[in-house]
């Protein structure tokens, strides 16, 4: 009777499947994210040292960018994946706090470790860290955050400043932040009630090699890298009346393949004729309203030149759609995507200048001194190209920072104190809950300490005494606003040392990384495919950490 139901083990997964479950899953997922964390943390502070990554171009990046690190890093393990996507997260929502949020992340799932070897259940660790969570966001709203006063210019630039600090770009930090925040201003727009800053499409930086950075400078206008058409056309015009266009200034062939019979050969002719009738119907539609420059998204034919430039004309062609979108918000103009719909309103006249420089071997097209610009463009010069990238990266998270802080004009001191201040009180508050969730509510306390530590570590203070003093600070009423100072790892006062951060950027950091340690102790199973020996095809990705790709 026993022998019968003996039966033969069932496989619901296919042969060529690995799968691992349990507690083995979630402490490999814990330490993949430790490693991680441990690639990034020597980048956090104004000590932060550079990383020089190869991609498999045999292109080189040095930076000190959180998400730029872990753009180029090719990772196999499925947690170390998520970690990678929540840096990227953070760079397109606020722009900075890439490489804080990675560490926080790291040392929240190193603190839920011990519990988990303690056999307790990871929803009770879960149901704990949610609470410190919605905490530690009031603590941080209501307790740490202060208002600031967005008119108030130099206010605004100690903030960019302390976020480019820690960068390549804190040597020329005063000039930056200017940059910074001359390019935000110029393209926040205010109509209806509603407030718009769009960084990504009308803050355009422009990269050119050579020079110093010092010579770099934000353009009010546009810049673009392009040449006139024709030789004979004028270089520099002031108060530019400018038209842009969409469509060409060619004659149009057939959509489809068009069959013409000619009986005679004045036929030929003829048609030629037609082809020219149309272009000068064309150029004749753009002269009427007396423009200086035209951009045009499409091609200009040799005939309609040479009609430009007898009117005295200015044409450049093939623009692309997103800078004749930018010279209009600069300049006023309105793309048309037809000619005979040309009106006397569709002509910019808000440019003062408009010249094309040569610089190194390239022509660029300015048209600057705009009016009222609501686009603008960055001129970037550097050594080379590496730098260049470096210093696009670090403006980047400038503008992000600039940006936030005039959308959502809240402040918390930076330096590690307002973690350290959160922890202190999130501390206090583990005493008042009953059961076993006080443990890890207070180890979520504790794992925001990792900032200030890393900041200490980073500049070769001792971590343990720095750590001692400040607990010893922060314990005391009154002294929320003290931390560490990154250059030398001396405590101090972020108030007197004016080091603050956007609170948008804060609350952002500490939700992603407490809802991406939830989401990586939910996972108590992982199934892989592996890839057949032999053919390429096979299960899904590759395979997972401590499997070799066969």
């Amino acid at each position: 009777m026993f022998g019968a139901s003996r039966q033969q083990p069932i496989l619901v997964l296919s042969q060529n499947t690995k799968r691992e479950s349990g507690k083995k899953v979630q402490l490999e997922n814990i330490s993949a994210a430790k490693t991680i964390a441990d690639v990034i943390r020597t980048c956090l502070g104004p000590r932060a040292m550079l990383k020089m990554l190869m991609d498999p171009m045999g292109g080189i990046v040095m930076t000190n960018d959180g998400n730029a690190i872990l753009r180029e890093i090719t990772v196999q393990h499925p947690a170390a994946k998520s970690l990678i996507e929540i840096a990227r997260t953070q760079d397109e929502e606020v722009g900075d706090g890439t490489t804080s949020v990675i560490v926080l992340t790291g040392e929240m799932l190193a603190v839920a470790e011990p519990f988990l070897a303690q056999q307790m259940h990871p929803t009770v660790i879960i149901k704990a860290y949610r609470r410190a969570l919605e905490d530690l966001v009031h603590i941080l709203e209501d307790k740490i955050s202060v208002e600031v006063d967005t008119t108030d210019r130099s206010a605004v630039l100690a903030i960019i400043n302390s976020c480019l600090g820690t960068k390549f770009l804190g040597k020329w930090a005063d000039m930056a932040c200017n940059m910074a925040l001359d390019a935000v201003q110029t393209v926040k727009l205010d109509e209806d009630g509603r407030s718009e800053i769009d960084i990504k499409r009308y803050a355009k930086v422009e990269k050119i090699p050579g020079g110093t950075i010092e010579e770099s400078q934000v353009l009010r206008g546009v810049l673009v890298n392009k040449d006139v058409t024709h030789p004979k056309m004028r270089r520099r015009i002031e108060n530019p009346r400018i038209m842009l266009l969409d469509c060409t200034l060619e004659y149009k062939k057939g959509e489809s393949q068009t069959n013409i019979e000619m009986m005679k050969e004045e036929d030929f002719t003829k048609i030629l004729e037609l082809e020219e009738q149309y272009i000068q119907k064309l150029c004749n539609e753009i002269i009427k309203l007396k423009p200086d420059v035209i951009f045009t998204e499409k091609g200009i034919s040799d005939l309609a030149q040479h009609y430009l430039v007898k009117a005295g004309i200015t044409a450049i062609r093939r623009v692309r759609k997103s800078d004749n979108n930018r010279i209009g918000r600069a300049c006023g103009a309105t793309v048309v995507n037809r000619t005979d719909e040309l009106r006397e309103d569709d002509i910019g006249t808000g440019a003062g200048l408009f010249e094309i420089k040569k610089i190194g071997d390239e022509y660029y097209t300015f048209i600057t001194e705009c009016k009222d610009p609501k686009a603008c463009t960055i001129m970037l010069r550097g050594a080379s190209k590496d730098i260049l990238n470096e210093v696009e990266r670090n403006l980047q998270d400038a503008m992000h920072v600039a940006r936030n802080v005039l959308s959502k004009p809240r402040l918390v001191p930076g330096g590690g104190a307002a973690e350290m201040a959160a922890a202190t009180l999130l501390t206090r508050q583990a005493t008042g809950i009953k059961g076993v969730q006080q443990w890890p509510y207070r180890a979520l306390a504790q794992a925001l300490e990792v900032i200030p530590r890393t900041l200490a570590q980073n500049c070769g203070a001792s971590t343990i005494r720095t750590l001692t003093a400040l607990r010893a600070k922060h314990s005391t009423e009154g002294n929320a606003t003290w931390g560490v100072n990154g250059e030398t790892g001396e405590l101090v006062d972020m108030k007197e040392l004016k080091v603050w951060e956007p609170l948008a950027v804060k609350l952002q950091t500490v939700k992603t990384a407490v809802e991406t340690a939830i989401l990586l102790l939910r996972i108590d199973d992982i199934v892989s495919g592996l890839k057949k020996k032999g053919d390429g095809a096979g299960g899904a990705g590759g395979a997972p950490a401590g499997v070799p790709e066969q």
